[in-house]
Order: structure tokens, then sequence, then C-alpha cells
């Protein structure tokens, strides 16, 4: 898909067959860093969730592009905050030989520092599927052939509506007036309570949620964008 400079894109993805693609604590981290390092450098992240099998990013893109960095390790990946920030503190995340096996191919995957936000993805996504396959000892596709990205400020429409299917919360995103910028907010940091994982927004820690009531110093989503545009929590 081709990313408009200035766009508010809803992307988001599943395991294939509905399975399982974060299996323990240190999955959703690694998934976190790769998301800093290979999406942060195209676009402000407004909002993201990672569940048990799928992931929702809302992002604006960012004119001009970026380049990818190895700036940070897994383990700091969800607390690591900007400059004048003071990042949260907690003790260090001893990564499974499954991870850290793969960092290597991962450093190596961009032989080039520029690249396109749409390649990055597809790299974020392969290299990610072959540390999971490493850990689980397993083969093949972890998530769905395409990752649907839908542009949110395109229509302004204000209405929303949500849909269950075996056990996953969606938001009906073909339906031009569903798509809508605030709305795609408020439904991606709904998602842990909407499917049943915790009961309020707050204790899912794996959602900019929580870094956006002040909760954590997280540093991954742009906060100051989020108020620029009008988004309320």
């Amino acid at each position: 898909m081709y990313f408009e400079p200035g766009g508010i894109y809803h992307i988001y993805n599943q395991g294939n067959n509905r399975q399982k693609i974060f299996y323990n604590h240190k999955n959703y981290e690694f998934f976190v860093w790769k998301i800093r390092n290979y999406i942060l450098p195209f676009t402000d992240i407004l909002a993201w969730c990672l569940m048990p099998n799928h992931f929702h990013l809302m992002v604006e893109v960012r004119a001009g592009g970026g380049s990818v960095s190895e700036g940070f390790t897994p383990s700091e990946a969800l607390t690591t905050a900007r400059p004048g920030s003071e990042a949260l503190t907690r003790p260090g995340v001893s990564h499974t030989s499954g991870v850290d096996g793969l960092e290597a191919t991962t450093k190596s995957a961009f032989p080039n520092a520029a690249t396109s936000l749409n390649y990055s993805i597809g790299v974020l996504l392969r290299s990610y599927t072959r540390a999971i396959n490493i850990q689980e000892n397993s083969t093949g596709s972890l998530f769905r052939k395409k990752t649907k990205t839908i542009c949110l400020n395109e229509i302004k429409g204000i209405s929303s509506h949500w849909y269950t299917s075996f056990g996953v919360t969606f938001m009906k995103v073909d339906i031009p007036e569903y798509q809508y910028p605030q709305v795609c907010f408020n439904y991606i940091h709904a998602n842990p309570v909407r499917a049943g994982l915790v009961k309020r927004a707050e204790d899912w820690k794996f959602s900019s949620y929580i870094d956006l009531v002040g909760m954590r110093a997280g540093s991954l989503v742009n906060r100051k964008r989020v108020e620029e545009l009008g988004l309320i929590v």
C-alpha cells in the first residue's frame, strides 16, 4: 500500500488461522522493540495495542520517510523515554535464545539505512515470524498474508461499531462511516477490555493507553501529536 505523508492509518494483522502470535511477556516486548526500530522512524504513533493473536497500530505518516535504528534493546522497548522525560524503572528482562538469536538477523535485514514504510512493515513481520518459529520449533506463516491498512482521515464519519469473532474483537473498518480517527483511537484502547482480557484498559500493559493517561513514561506513542490532533483518551 502507498502511505501518503500526513495520512493517519490503522494498521493491523492477526495470527494465521487466528493462532497466537505472542506466547510470553518477552515476545510482546520484542515486538514493541521492532515497532520502535522499524515503524517509528517513518511515523508518529498515535495508538497501539498488542493482543494475544493480533495487533493494532494507529499512525500518522511523516513527510520524508526515515531510517531504521538499532538504538534500543527489546527489554527497553516499553519503557525507554524520549530525552527530557522520565523512563519507567523496572527490573531487566533476560531473553530466550530464540529471540536473542534473531537480533543479528533483524539487524542485517536492511542493507541500506533508508527504506519505505511499506517494506519496513514486511521486514518487521517476517523477522518476528522467524524469531517465533525458532522459539517454538515451528515452521510456516505466523501472520495472515495481507496486513490491513485503512486511511482514517479520508472520511469524516462519527459512528462506531464493533463485532466479535472467535473471541477477537474487530472494528467494522470496511464500512465508511466507521473510518474515523477518534473511533479507531477508542477502539484500539478498548480492545483488551472488549475481549475480556482485563476489566479496565489501564490493566493491559501492552497498549498505549497507560502511557497516554500518565501511568507509564513510555515514548513509543507521541503524546504531543495526539493532543494536537484533538484525540481524547
